[in-house]
């Protein structure tokens, strides 16, 4: 958002805080869970040894140290995570993020996961979204993409669509907007 020019025209924006979190949380830790186990290859082998009447497979995955990437803002924590953020990580680690795109260079967390520097990564947003069908990050197994869904659960977005609402109606009665972003 402009910023400046909402402040001079002195206009009123509404936001939501806080509906968010818990589906975020839920999904930050869904993408740790579906990149560390390797979800995507496992599902495949178990899909392959079905036809053989597999009832179980072990696997036993080596340990690894998760990041998740939770930050505010947009514009001063561009490109964050790069290149030296990765080099101090261990060859076993997994990075999540959930927060913005442009928080993390895909450029350098390409490189980090193609050359082993990083086991794997779940990101939630990208720079741009959606990725391009032929983006690189999509040609990794061991990179998890979704189409920003961190908010897509009912309950959540029920509760986005009505504080929304409420404060629409405030802006335009002149009212108090139940979540108003204050300058």
């Amino acid at each position: 958002m402009a910023m400046d020019e909402i402040k001079k025209r002195g206009v009123r924006v509404g936001y939501t805080p806080d509906v968010l979190t818990d589906a975020t949380a839920e999904l930050t830790v869904a993408l740790l869970l579906a990149t560390a186990r390797r979800l995507p290859e496992g599902m495949a082998i178990a899909r392959r040894l079905k036809p053989f009447g597999v009832k179980r497979l072990l696997y036993s995955g080596r340990t690894a140290k998760s990041y998740a990437a939770e930050v505010e803002g947009e514009y001063e924590t561009q490109g964050l995570c790069n290149k030296d953020f990765f080099c101090k990580m261990k060859n076993t680690a997994v990075f999540i993020n959930t927060s913005r795109g442009a928080v993390v260079n895909q450029e350098d967390l390409y490189q980090a996961l193609s050359s082993g520097q990083i086991a794997c990564a779940g990101l939630d947003v990208t720079t741009p979204e959606p990725l391009p069908t032929d983006h690189p990050l999509l040609t990794l197994k061991n990179c998890v993409v979704l189409p920003h869904i961190g908010s897509a659960t009912y309950s959540t977005r029920g509760v986005m669509a009505e504080l929304s609402a409420n404060n629409l109606l405030g802006g335009l009665q002149g009212t108090d907007m139940p979540s108003e972003l204050k300058f």
